[in-house]
């Protein structure tokens, strides 16, 4: 697998107790009510429709689930405003970090982020320091065997050519899972083929895809994944994405 997919299956794995996944509950609710905003419908709101896949594929409660449709939509009036914030900034070794937050409270996320930063080694960056690293991608992620390892019975190359037609400008396949990348503007289109032609992705989402990588040794990965983890734990932090080379090695020393 890639060094997303890597990740992912990593925080799928230590996002299994009960605290995590409160957290996560959390988080997706803030993404729903967010996508909400540009309508309640997920026949016609693609975002929306996504983030309430998100939250069914993590068991959300469909109460949890309507309740953030309906202070998204403004159905809720006493709801608390959210918002999209995004910070940057570089870890230790020079990789580059950019941090998504869904908050009511900027000052609190701000701190939150800097502490975070300031304790891992890293530093707090200028909006576009290292944005210009990043390009904006649709990624759908498809897993090969389920969380006993057995296989899903998804035929790779079916689905490699799947992703093609529909418009994919990256298929990548491991023995694990099938990675789609799509450009951003084409990424609705990509989803929805696919999951017409019968294949059900494990994730979905826009993402920061970094246009090069930096390898590091792995004792130095260690420390730029410590602090990635502690930005990925706070409440306010809905996504983390880094130009690290996640190679074999540096995962199996985190994990």
């Amino acid at each position: 697998m890639s060094g997303h997919s890597k990740w992912s299956t990593i925080k799928r794995k230590k996002g299994a107790n009960d605290a995590a996944r409160g957290k996560i509950f959390t988080r997706l609710a803030r993404e729903i009510q967010i996508a909400a905003r540009n309508g309640a419908d997920p026949n016609s709101n693609f975002t929306l429709r996504l983030a309430i896949d998100r939250a069914r594929a993590e068991n959300m409660p469909k109460d949890n689930i309507e309740k953030a449709i309906a202070r998204g939509s403004g159905a809720d009036k006493d709801a608390a405003e959210i918002e999209e914030v995004t910070y940057e900034g570089y870890g230790p070794h020079g990789v580059a970090i950019i941090v998504q937050c869904l908050t009511d409270n900027r000052n609190r996320t701000i701190a939150d982020v800097r502490r975070c930063f300031n304790r891992g080694n890293g530093n707090l960056g200028e909006p576009n320091s290292v944005a210009w690293q990043f390009t904006e991608t649709g990624y759908i992620l498809f897993s090969l065997n389920d969380d006993q390892g057995e296989p899903r019975g998804i035929d790779p190359d079916e689905l490699f050519m799947a992703a093609l037609d529909a418009g994919a400008i990256d298929v990548t396949t491991s023995e694990d899972a099938v990675e789609v990348y799509t450009e951003r503007n084409d990424f609705a289109q990509v989803s929805q083929a696919l999951s017409e032609a019968g294949f059900e992705p494990d994730e979905s989402s826009l993402i920061s895809k970094p246009n090069t990588t930096l390898s590091l040794e792995a004792d130095e990965a260690a420390s730029v994944l410590g602090l990635i983890e502690a930005l990925e734990e706070l409440d306010d932090v809905n996504a983390v994405y880094h130009n690290l080379e996640l190679t074999d090695e540096v995962v199996a020393q985190f994990a």
